[in-house]
């Protein structure tokens, strides 16, 4: 058995169809998933989020009998300005993507920090208050429905691309309801190291995702990069860390047909380290 505290988001098989993915995942003997819902990136949700397609996804995953920690979306580039109209877009996709949190019993919805864009719109200290606003605004709105607001503050394909900015973004934030996920190999991807980005953002962490990389390359399976699990994962216990992990093993140094057995892998030594 995987540790408990042990998911699997469904981005690791975003070449299946979501059933087949939840089937995968549950046939590997997870219980616990994060749901993509990145069109685009992971097509297991409808790029349209209707009722309709709220109600599909929410019966697929009660269906397989996982549960779910969270929902990984995007209501767009957070870092930059928009006019009445398409601020009223954006809080309409918000408000379907909690229906759809909600639906499907997850803890939290995660946002990202801005844009696939290490540049700022306007100035970085402009663009930064700006995503924090929209992550706290957000914050405020799950709250309202009983549910959590977290980002994955450090991304190193996005505008809080490395700690520096993922600390200045978090002390931003620090006051509101917005927690935050770290991502292993996002850490190292952009130069630095997954305890000293543990211990940087220290009890703002709500959420841990999983995954190898070397500095600028993201997409490794776990023990084909430089991440440090066993330091990262030490750092967090010292912390008293006791959220959940997701391995969200969206690699390219896999075939299709290896990801199975991969993930199963990955999980045992995980497991064996938290």
């Amino acid at each position: 058995m995987f540790h408990s505290r042990l998911g699997c988001s469904s981005i690791s098989f975003r070449h299946q169809d979501l059933p087949t993915a939840l089937a995968t995942m549950s046939g590997l003997g997870f219980q616990e998933i994060d749901l993509g819902a990145l069109p685009g990136v992971c097509d297991h949700v409808p790029f349209v989020l209707d009722d309709d397609a709220v109600a599909t996804v929410a019966e697929q995953v009660a269906t397989s009998g996982l549960r779910v920690r969270s929902v990984n979306g995007d209501v767009g580039d957070l870092n930059l300005p928009l006019d009445p109209a398409g601020q009223a877009a954006r809080q309409e996709h918000l408000d379907r993507l909690l229906d759809l949190t909600e639906a499907v019993g997850a803890r939290a919805l995660v946002l990202p920090c801005g844009a696939l864009d290490h540049e700022p719109v306007r100035t970085l200290e402009q663009d930064l208050d700006l995503v924090a606003a929209e992550l706290a605004a957000s914050a405020e709105t799950a709250s309202a429905r009983g549910l959590e607001l977290w980002t994955e503050s450090l991304h190193a394909l996005r505008l809080s691309w490395n700690l520096d900015r993922a600390l200045a973004l978090a002390k931003r934030l620090d006051g509101t309801k917005v927690r935050h996920v770290l991502d292993a190999s996002h850490a190292v991807a952009s130069g630095g190291d997954f305890g000293e980005a543990a211990r940087a953002l220290g009890d703002r962490i709500a959420h841990v995702h999983l995954r190898d990389a070397v500095e600028g390359d993201i997409h490794r399976s776990i023990g084909a990069g430089e991440v440090d699990f066993g330091a990262g994962l030490a750092a967090l216990r010292n912390l008293g860390f006791a959220g959940h992990f997701t391995l969200e093993l969206e690699t390219r140094d896999l075939e299709h047909s290896e990801r199975p057995a991969a993930a199963a892998k990955a999980a045992d030594f995980i497991t064996a380290l938290i």
